[in-house]
C-alpha cells in the first residue's frame, strides 16, 4: 500500500501547487495589475507573467490527473462514479478536464490570439473578462477541493 500513499501525496501536492497558483493569480496578480497599470498595458503584462506559471500549471495538472487515475484504478473505485454521494469525484474530473483543455488545447491553439486581438480593441472589457473567468474557475476549484477533502472523510457537504 505504500504506492497509494505516494500517489495520494503526489496528488495533493499537485493540486496544492495548481489550485494555489490559480488562487494567487486570481486574488493577487490580476487585481494588482488592474490597480497599477493603464487598461492598454494590463493584458499584455498579465499574459507575459501568466506564461511563466503555465509550465508549472501544465505539469501539476498532468501529475494530478495521472495520480488520480492511478488511485481510482488501484482502488478499483470506478463504481464511485455511479453514486451521487461521490459527486466530488465527478467534480474533480470535470475541473481537471476544464483546466487540461484550457492549458493544452484551447489557450495555445486559439484563445491567446483571440484575447490579444480583443485586448487591442477593447482592453478594459477584455481584462475584466479574464478576471471573471479566473474567478469562476477558482470558485469551482475551491468547491471541488472542499468537497473532495470532506468526501474522502465520509462527509457530504451537501447532505445536511
Amino acid at each position: 500500500m505504500p504506492d497509494l500513499a505516494i500517489a495520494r501525496a503526489l496528488h495533493v501536492l499537485a493540486v496544492v501547487l495548481w489550485i494555489g497558483g490559480v488562487g494567487m493569480v486570481t486574488t493577487v496578480l490580476l487585481p494588482a495589475i488592474r490597480r497599477a497599470y493603464p487598461a492598454d498595458q494590463r493584458f499584455p503584462l498579465f499574459h507575459g507573467l501568466e506564461q511563466r506559471f503555465a509550465g508549472q500549471a501544465r505539469f501539476t495538472t498532468l501529475l494530478a490527473g495521472v495520480s488520480g487515475f492511478y488511485m481510482v484504478w488501484r482502488l478499483e473505485a470506478w463504481d464511485r462514479f455511479r453514486a451521487a454521494g461521490f459527486w466530488w469525484m465527478h467534480a474533480m474530473v470535470c475541473v481537471w478536464l476544464v483546466f487540461t483543455l484550457m492549458l493544452f488545447v484551447i489557450e495555445p491553439l486559439f484563445l491567446e490570439r483571440q484575447l490579444a486581438r480583443r485586448a487591442a480593441v477593447a482592453p478594459e472589457a477584455t481584462y475584466r473578462l479574464v478576471e471573471w473567468l479566473h474567478r469562476i474557475l477558482l470558485l469551482l476549484s475551491l468547491v471541488t477541493v472542499a468537497g473532495a477533502v470532506a468526501g474522502s472523510q465520509g462527509i457530504d457537504l451537501f447532505d445536511w
